[in-house]
């Protein structure tokens, strides 16, 4: 079950780097909401808890629950679909411990959980080089596809994206031929341009009105109305201009103290430090985020063994492409879609779900090929 540890081999700039940057997460948040900075805390230091523990632990040995992992994942879905808690037109989260609990979001937890079984499921018939056949792709859709649909049911279509990107890249990674690439983008190119059309329908049942107005309003900028708090936020990071107004400055004025962009700790936390920090501070912390993306691709290239390498790659892709996603939302490049920074934005389930993810990449690093 423990992995024999040597204190030589141990990853410490992985660890290091989470920890400088989940700290940085800790002070935007505090100069965001004040009132949670506890509680960010505890989960930062639980956090830390989990790496490290997790570190000492043989991911081998937990990839052989990868069957439990993926049932206990549907039925927390399910069951948030069912007695979730429903916050501005969304049922994404579960309280747990009654009225006053912790809230919880299962979906952060699903993106670890669907990567650790991902990663085992195509590992097993990788080594029988069945990766490109029929029953393998049909049952990695199958699979994949159950857990993203009721995810996409809360609606959390953000999430299904990004988990979405991440699941196909560890499928190319897994040794997906080309010829099928190819067939799937053929078909794949006609469905989204089949789906873009559908959504303008005016009985269309797929999305939410609120869902189809942020596609469109990035499709056509001119034509249809801009989102007020993309506004907000992007007369936020402008005005810290290069060096920034500084960290909880109050004699300053700032589009955060004035309340234009609300719940500012979580999804918008970009504009907080573009505003306080300015345009060098916001490229420090890009360039931290991406030498962890590297980091987990470094431990992926020398992973052990193809289960090892697809979990390094699944946590580099999740980490790269949600930082994108919240940035480029942040910034009005993409449309205004809900999704946290990693290891920045308040929330202890995102926050958690990641430090076990790390402390996963810190054993698969312990066990070079």
């Amino acid at each position: 079950m423990f992995t024999k540890v040597k204190l030589k081999n141990y990853d410490f700039k992985l660890l290091i780097t989470v920890i400088i940057i989940i700290g940085i997460g800790v002070v935007c948040v505090n100069s965001a909401r004040p009132d949670y900075t506890y509680k960010h805390i505890m989960g930062a230091v639980a956090g830390l808890f989990i790496m490290i523990f997790l570190s000492n632990v043989d991911y081998h040995f937990i990839c052989k629950f990868y069957v439990a992992f993926y049932i206990i994942n549907a039925v927390m879905l399910g069951l948030v679909l069912v007695v979730g808690v429903n916050v501005n037109n969304a049922t994404r989260w579960m309280m747990i411990g009654g009225a006053g609990g912790i809230q919880f979001q299962p979906s952060e937890l699903t993106k670890i959980l669907m990567i650790i079984f991902v990663a085992s499921f195509l590992d097993r018939y990788k080594r029988s080089e069945a990766i490109n056949t029929l029953r393998c792709l049909v049952l990695f859709a199958g699979f994949v596809g159950f857990s993203l649909l009721l995810i996409f049911l809360e609606p959390d279509l953000s999430t299904t994206i990004c988990l979405t990107l991440v699941m196909l890249i560890m499928l190319y990674a897994a040794g997906l031929s080309y010829k099928i690439i190819g067939i799937a983008l053929l078909i794949l190119v006609p469905l989204v341009g089949s789906f873009l059309w559908y959504i303008q329908l005016p009985d269309q049942k797929l999305l939410q009105p609120y869902q189809v107005g942020r596609i469109l309003q990035f499709i056509y900028p001119s034509k249809y109305s801009e989102d007020l708090q993309q506004s907000n936020s992007i007369m936020a990071i402008g005005s810290g201009q290069l060096m920034g107004k500084g960290i909880n400055t109050s004699t300053i004025a700032k589009v955060k103290d004035s309340n234009f962009i609300s719940e500012q700790q979580t999804d918008f936390i970009f504009s907080v430090i573009g505003e306080e920090l300015g345009f060098v501070g916001s490229i420090i912390i890009i360039a931290i985020i991406l030498i962890i993306v590297l980091q987990c691709i470094r431990i992926a290239r020398r992973a052990m063994d193809t289960k090892g390498m697809l979990i390094a790659t699944g946590m580099a892709c999740l980490i790269g492409f949600q930082s994108f996603i919240n940035i480029a939302v942040a910034t009005g490049v993409f449309p205004n879609t809900g999704i946290p920074l990693p290891f920045i934005s308040y929330g202890l389930s995102s926050l958690l779900s990641l430090s076990i993810g790390v402390g996963m990449l810190l054993n698969i690093s312990l066990q070079k090929e």
